[in-house]
This record gives C-alpha cells, structure tokens and sequence, in this order.
C-alpha cells in the first residue's frame, strides 16, 4: 500500500501546476484533492479489495488528467469521476474474474487435490457483502453512491437516471438488502 501511495505521489508531482481549462475553476491537483477520497471509497466498495481499489482510482485520475479539456467543469466533477469510477471497477471485477477462472481452472487440471483457500472476512461482512451481491444494478449501484453521501441528483447525473427514479430504486434496494440480509443471517 506504501508503494502505491508513493505512485500516486509522483504522479501528483509530475502534473504542472498549470493543468487546467482555461474555462474551470478547478486544477488538476484541486480536483484530485477534493476527489480523491470518494473516487478510493467508491471502487473499494465496488471491488472489495483496497489494492485494486487504489489502482481503479489511479486509472480514473489519468482518465482526469488526460480529459482535462474536455471533463465538465467543477460543479459536474464529481458526478463525472463516480461514473469513471464505477465504469472502471467494473472493468476490474471482469478482469479479476477472467483470471480467477483462468487460475481455477488451472489448479483443478493440475492439482486436483488442492483446494481453493478463501480470504477471512468475518462473518457478518461476507454476509453483508452476499446480501449486496444479490441486489440488481441499477439499485445496488443507487444505494452504493447514496451511502457515500451523494444527492439523488448527482446519483441520476453519475448512472444516467431520471432524478425522480433514483429514490424509488433506493427504496427498493434498502429493503431488498434488508430481507436479503436477514435471510443470510438465518442461514449461516
């Protein structure tokens, strides 16, 4: 993780103080500041992993970096970065999946004896991991960026939904989480 932290430092550090529009009132180091943290929160809980996490978050500020001209000014950022971020972790979870198969695939050909190994979550995060994977997208994605504080305007902007559609669909989600989640819980 310190490696990691040292990455996006250079690269911080590569940026001219000059990256900007001409017409934004935001620079390339502003925007990654306010940003940085929502755009990390949002692709770990996509991803579930911190260190695909920060690599998502690295792709989606060279994405900012390199769209500089044409990313939408300060008041629309946010927004824009979250469907990056989202897009981008989604990109990472298939390709992580490729591989997983790739990998299972191989051990089962080559060593049928070993048994695949699972991380060591506690209990009731992988419940409420489980209890989020069986929410449909779009509501999961809803839910999600509501609990990382986003309005249900910068929701509709971030998913391309009608504003007046985010909050059913968080709704639903709330209680397709919670009926989920109770019958995980039973079951463990």
């Amino acid at each position: 993780m310190e490696i990691m932290r040292v990455g996006v430092q250079a690269a911080i550090d590569s940026v001219p103080a000059q990256a900007t529009r001409p017409d934004a009132s935001l620079s390339f180091d502003e925007a990654f500041t306010l940003h940085h943290r929502v755009v990390f929160a949002m692709a770990r809980a996509v991803v579930r992993d911190s260190a695909l996490a920060e690599e998502v978050t690295q792709e989606v500020f060279l994405k900012l970096y390199s769209h500089l001209d044409s990313a939408p000014g300060a008041d629309l950022l946010r927004p824009w970065l979250l469907r990056i971020t989202l897009n981008e972790a989604r990109n990472a979870i298939r390709s992580r999946n490729r591989a997983l198969a790739r990998d299972t695939n191989y051990q089962r050909n080559h060593n049928p004896d070993v048994a695949m190994q699972t991380g060591s979550d506690s209990r009731e995060l992988d419940a409420v991991r489980r209890a989020l994977d069986k929410i449909k997208e779009p509501m999961r994605s809803c839910l999600l960026l509501r609990h990382e504080g986003l309005s249900y305007r910068e929701i509709a902007q971030t998913l391309s939904l009608k504003e007046s559609y985010v909050g059913s669909l968080i709704a639903r989600a709330r209680k397709e989480f919670a009926r989920t989640y109770s019958k995980i819980g039973v079951t463990r």
